[in-house]
């Protein structure tokens, strides 16, 4: 049988034109362009041969023909929609889209997601691409764990997991050299040599020669990176020295590929959170993820028996 109706989308574009009197917000509530509305609408007047919306220069009204098939259109299309969202709802209780920082994904979350799966066999996690300035203004994530500090995001629920922790690293011969010289018995010494950083926080640098009792500390940056994987492999390429996560660098000081010289309980402002839009905070997976993370984190080397008051949860 040949179909003669129209698509969803067409429909669902001129109903909403029709009922907010605007391409404009027909598509901000649709989430998408005005030229998709427009163009939706369109077709539909080719598909139909009819005019369904007269436009002027406020507001757009609906023509005879246009009132005709809202009447017989509204109906079930909320009908449709209602339906598809039990059913979604029904299937995403138990799915979570996630996106986080990568290295801290691949060195520490990744790492103990096997305990999550075995404590919740029914949820399944999805990872999607990270953005730094994750706004959630699209259909994922759900949630995501962002680098920064405790009031960056003041629209979203936060949650501090790990990362405060900070410790600077170097090349282990690098160490030795200047240890045999009699050197780096002061955090201060480390102004004398080559400071890598990572280009997202500079001042990472200054803050924890500060906290490490170098109060007029202005330090002459060195080479700045964008990822923490390279910014460790050129610490490993006795490059400079560099202060990072402890968190993200504690198997590489345990296993001697890299010398912590002064390994000093300096805690920073910036850290990983875990963030999400307030809706979301009563969604069956995230809540018992969000559980889950937390508690894993609080038994963290760097982070048990700390109480951080940087959460931003009501």
């Amino acid at each position: 049988m040949r179909l003669r109706s129209p698509s969803m989308s067409e429909l669902h574009a001129f109903a909403a034109a029709a009922r907010l009197g605007s391409f404009t917000r027909a598509a901000e509530d649709l989430c998408v362009t005005q030229g998709a509305i427009s163009r939706a609408i369109a077709r539909l007047e080719s598909h139909f041969g009819l005019p369904l919306l007269q436009r002027n220069a406020h507001r757009l009204t609906l023509t005879d023909a246009g009132r005709q098939l809202l009447e017989s259109v509204a109906g079930p299309l909320t009908a449709i929609e209602n339906a598809s969202a039990a059913l979604l709802s029904r299937d995403r209780q138990h799915r979570l889209t996630l996106s986080a920082v990568p290295t801290l994904a691949s060195v520490w979350l990744i790492p103990r997601l096997p305990d999550f799966h075995r404590r919740h066999p029914e949820i399944r996690l999805d990872f999607v691409p990270y953005r730094r300035d994750e706004d959630f203004s699209g259909p994922a994530p759900d949630a995501a764990i962002l680098a920064g500090t405790a009031d960056r995001w003041p629209g979203l629920q936060c949650d501090y997991v790990i990362g405060s922790e900070m410790v600077p690293i170097c090349h282990p011969d690098r160490a030795r050299a200047r240890q045999q010289a009699g050197r780096w018995s002061q955090p201060a010494e480390l102004l004398d040599e080559p400071l890598l950083y990572h280009t997202t926080a500079p001042a990472n640098w200054q803050h924890w020669l500060w906290a490490a009792g170098v109060p007029s500390a202005a330090p002459a940056l060195a080479s700045g990176f964008d990822q923490v994987s390279i910014l460790v492999q050129a610490v490993k390429a006795d490059m400079g020295v560099a202060v990072l996560q402890r968190c993200l660098v504690r198997e590489e000081i345990a296993a001697g590929r890299v010398a912590a010289p002064f390994d000093l309980p300096i805690r920073l402002t910036r850290g990983y959170f875990l963030c999400a839009p307030r809706e979301r905070r009563d969604h069956p997976a995230f809540a018992r993820f969000r559980a889950w993370l937390l508690e894993t984190a609080a038994q963290d080397p760097d982070v048990l028996g700390v109480n951080p008051d940087n959460s931003q949860n009501e």
